[in-house]
């Protein structure tokens, strides 16, 4: 599943090719992905104007002119790929969408996980997609603060607080596994357990974790591309995640990398440096 860094970097590369242009035609070629595909959907886009591409969470977010906004989560296999509308399409181009210069973006799910959404621009933060959702990690909001008053008395293993979205959004299984080993916390170490100078520790490294993924274009695991078609290269940097067996990169103890499965999912980790609080 992607998570915020190869969303940001999806976003990336919509924005010179959707900001700023009109929208000339619109290809549904199927009436459902993972959920039914809205039925204002076409209607909406067709000749609107693309104001900006953002991203909330692990979405994105393209915000119309006429006051609408269309919400995409790309899911395990969704991708966006850039080319000229004249390209033929492929058998899992569900939508594509061409604006005034030839250009079109073909969204590309062959497991169909993936959805999209509308919603009015005046909706956006009370709709069943967003109001939910905590603060973003690289935004103003995610500070010590507040997560050392999101974690406090939880008895919830610090790996899980962080992938609840309902605390810090946009964090997925990869770059959780990633900042705890930079950070030297055990990822079963229950959340009330870490005093405000781990919490001081932590944060920042979240933020360089994902600031540094961003920067390397996102990570190409198994369907995902950038939207640009260049495969992300950030996993060849992964120090623990995926790496068990294999001697921790950054510390000069005699073991490996260990995995443990936490709410079915694999955390990889170094029993040496990250330690239990």
């Amino acid at each position: 599943m992607p998570e915020l860094p190869e969303v940001e970097t999806v976003c990336r590369g919509l924005r010179p090719v959707l900001e700023g242009h009109k929208i000339t035609e619109v290809r549904k070629n199927r009436p459902d992905l993972r959920f039914p595909i809205p039925e204002n959907f076409v209607s909406v886009l067709q000749g609107a104007r693309v104001e900006h591409i953002g991203r909330r969470a692990k979405y994105i977010l393209m915000r119309l002119d006429n006051g609408w906004n269309i919400g995409w989560h790309l899911g395990m296999s969704g991708r966006m790929v850039i080319d000229d509308i004249t390209r033929p399409e492929e058998k899992h181009d569900h939508i594509v969408i061409a604006n005034d210069e030839g250009k079109a973006v073909f969204f590309c799910d062959p497991r169909r996980f993936g959805y999209v959404f509308t919603v009015a621009e005046d909706e956006i933060e009370d709709c069943k997609h967003f109001a939910h959702l905590g603060p973003e990690p690289l935004g103003n909001a995610f500070h010590a603060d507040y997560l050392e008053q999101a974690l406090k008395g939880r008895k919830t293993p610090i790996k899980n607080a962080l992938l609840d979205q309902r605390i810090v959004v946009g964090l997925g299984n990869i770059y959780v596994c990633e900042a705890l080993y930079y950070a030297g916390i055990h990822p079963e170490t229950p959340s009330k357990n870490l005093k405000r100078t781990h919490i001081d520790t932590l944060l920042p490294i979240i933020q360089d974790v994902l600031n540094k993924a961003i920067a390397a274009g996102g990570s190409s695991l198994k369907d995902y591309v950038q939207a640009s078609g260049e495969l992300g290269y950030f996993q060849h940097q992964f120090a623990v995640y995926g790496q068990e067996g294999e001697k921790c990169p950054n510390c000069s103890c005699d073991k490996s990398v260990e995995r443990i499965v936490q709410s079915g999912r694999s955390s990889f980790y170094c029993p040496e440096t990250q330690l239990r609080l």
